[in-house]
C-alpha cells in the first residue's frame, strides 16, 4: 500500500526534510493588516519581523477545508492512503478543517498532533518511516496516539515583546522582564503553550541552564532524534547549544530547522527550543 505523509506547515521541517521524507505541506494563513498570504510560500519570519517593525498587525489563521480538498486530492492522485498531521486542536481550527475535508475525499486519516513547530515534525517523520517499513494506516495512527504524549517540545524566548504584542503577557510583565533580563520558556503540556521556567540573565547562560533542565535525566530521553528549532539568533547562539547537546545527550540525529511563521509571529525574533521524545510521558 502506498501511503503518503502530509503536514500542516507549522511542523517546521526544512526543505530537505521533506524532500527526504516525501512530506506534503498544508501551509497556514498569515494575515498582515487585511493581506492574507501562506506560510512558507509567499512570506517567511523576515517578512514577519520587518511588518511588526513598521507597525503593522500580523496574525495566523488556519488551513481552509477547500485548501485541505485540494492537497488531499493531489496526495491520493499516486497514493491508496493519505495520513495528515495537524497543528494541535488547541491552537487552530486546522484540525477540525482537515476532518471535514478528509471526509469529502476518502482515504485520508488526520491526526491530532495535540502539539506545534517539530514537535509534530517528529509525529510526521515517524508517520513516513512506519510507512515505508510497511504498517498499515491503522497501526501508524494507533502509533502515533501512543507517541503524543512522550513529545517533549519547548522554547525559551529571548524578548518578551511579541508575547505581549499577542496578548501571552501583560504589559507589567514584558517590563519586568526586560528590566531583570528574565528569559521565559513556554512549554507545551496537554496539547496548550503553559508558561515555563523562567531564566535570569544573557540568552546564552539562559539556554545553557535550560538544556541542563531538559536533558538532566538522559535515562528517560529518546536518543534517536533531536530538534534544534530556533527563529534568528545571534551568530553563536546554535553552535553553542549544538555543542551542549551533543555534550549531554549523544543523539543519533539532530537537526537544525527555523522557526516558521507562526511561532515566529507569537514569539518573535531569538526562540529557541529542542524538540525531543521521552521514554515516559513527561508529568
Amino acid at each position: 500500500m502506498n501511503i503518503r505523509v502530509s503536514a500542516d506547515s507549522t511542523c517546521d521541517l526544512s526543505d530537505a526534510l521533506c524532500s527526504q521524507y516525501g512530506i506534503a505541506l498544508a501551509p497556514l494563513t498569515i494575515m498582515v493588516g487585511a493581506e492574507a498570504r501562506h506560510d512558507g510560500v509567499d512570506i517567511h519570519p523576515a517578512d514577519i519581523f520587518q511588518a511588526v517593525e513598521a507597525g503593522r498587525k500580523v496574525s495566523t489563521a488556519a488551513v481552509n477545508q477547500a485548501e485541505y480538498e485540494a492537497l488531499f486530492r493531489t496526495l491520493l492522485e499516486d497514493a491508496d492512503e493519505v495520513i495528515h498531521i495537524c497543528i494541535g486542536s488547541g491552537f487552530s481550527a486546522c484540525f477540525q478543517n482537515a476532518q471535514a475535508a478528509a471526509a469529502r475525499v476518502g482515504h485520508v486519516r488526520v491526526l491530532d498532533s495535540r502539539n506545534l513547530t517539530t514537535g509534530s515534525g517528529h509525529l510526521a517523520l515517524d508517520a513516513v518511516e512506519m510507512a515505508r517499513a510497511g504498517q498499515s494506516p491503522e497501526e501508524i495512527m494507533a502509533a502515533l496516539e501512543r507517541t503524543i504524549p512522550l513529545v517533549d517540545s519547548s522554547f525559551v524566548v529571548s524578548t518578551t515583546d511579541y508575547l505581549y504584542r499577542g496578548g501571552r503577557c501583560t504589559g507589567l510583565e514584558a517590563f519586568g522582564a526586560k528590566l531583570l533580563h528574565i528569559r521565559p520558556s513556554i512549554e507545551l503540556t496537554d496539547g496548550a503553550m503553559k508558561p515555563g521556567k523562567k531564566y535570569r540573565g544573557s540568552f546564552r547562560l539562559a539556554l545553557e541552564h535550560y538544556l541542563q533542565d531538559k536533558l538532566s535525566h538522559p535515562e528517560d530521553v529518546d536518543d534517536s532524534r533531536v530538534f534544534i528549532t530556533h527563529s534568528p539568533c545571534d551568530a553563536d547562539i546554535v553552535p553553542f547549544v549544538r555543542a551542549e547537546v551533543a555534550r549531554l545527550i549523544p543523539f543519533r540525529e539532530v537537526y537544525e530547522t527555523d522557526a516558521g511563521c507562526t511561532v515566529s509571529t507569537h514569539c518573535g525574533p531569538g526562540t529557541l527550543g529542542i524538540l525531543f521524545k521521552r521514554r515516559h510521558p513527561k508529568h
